[in-house]
């Protein structure tokens, strides 16, 4: 997942470029509106709304015209009307200086959910690419290059949850609830299991991460949907 950060004041650009990198984002930085106009599409963008060549508002309503792009205000006025000065011009979200990063990864996860669901309900057959592997969400076909791959119900939406989170990491008790639900609890050696049959059918060309203490990680290039 792409992630474009714009805002002026370095040591702040630093400490986020440093963090969201961490946390296994592709991290791009930049200073000024203008470079904003300019800059490649991101699947994510937190907006300074003080930039020292034009209003930050100003560049999200640009921003408005890539439906496929969540944006985060980031500014230190805590007051409300500016909160909502900053979602009417077309922020997804809205953050105010000093915040931690807990509270950060929570909002860029938020809003790329959001943007994945309205990208499913609008798109609901477009396949998932990753990589070498293409995943048909609506056929729930599985393809590496030309080789189909015949998978369980639960191995499917397993490997469909980690594709379109890669190449960040899935929590164990993340995969457990949104998979197995209320029986999660009791299903712990069942994901064990169900990780060891995707990755002998997936093969070493999409490979699955064990982040140990934490989940799992998909890794096989950037996910992007077709269409």
């Amino acid at each position: 997942m792409r992630i474009t950060i714009i805002e002026d004041d370095d040591r702040v650009a630093r400490g986020l470029v440093t963090v969201l990198a961490q946390a296994g984002f592709e991290v791009h930085r930049i200073a000024t509106a203008a470079e904003a106009v300019r800059a490649a599409p991101s699947d994510v963008v937190l907006v300074d709304l003080g930039l020292p060549d034009g209003d930050g508002l100003d560049v999200i309503r640009r921003l408005r015209d890539r439906p496929e792009t969540a944006v985060i205000a980031v500014t230190a006025r805590s007051e409300e009307h500016e909160r909502v000065r900053g979602l009417r011009a077309g922020a997804d979200d809205y953050i105010v200086k000093p915040f931690g990063v807990p509270e950060l990864l929570a909002r860029i996860d938020a809003v790329l959910r959001r943007t994945r669901v309205a990208r499913a309900l609008t798109h609901p057959d477009e396949p998932l690419v990753l990589g070498p592997m293409r995943i048909g969400v609506g056929t729930r076909e599985v393809f590496v290059g030309d080789t189909p791959l015949t998978l369980t119900r639960k191995e499917f939406e397993l490997l469909l949850l980690l594709a379109r989170r890669a190449p960040n990491v899935v929590s164990r008790d993340v995969i457990l609830d949104q998979i197995w639900g209320a029986t999660w609890e009791s299903s712990s050696r069942t994901l064990d299991t169900h990780i060891a049959a995707l990755r002998n059918k997936l093969g070493p060309s999409v490979p699955i991460r064990t982040v140990h203490g934490v989940g799992y990680r998909l890794q096989a290039g950037q996910p992007e949907l077709i269409g």
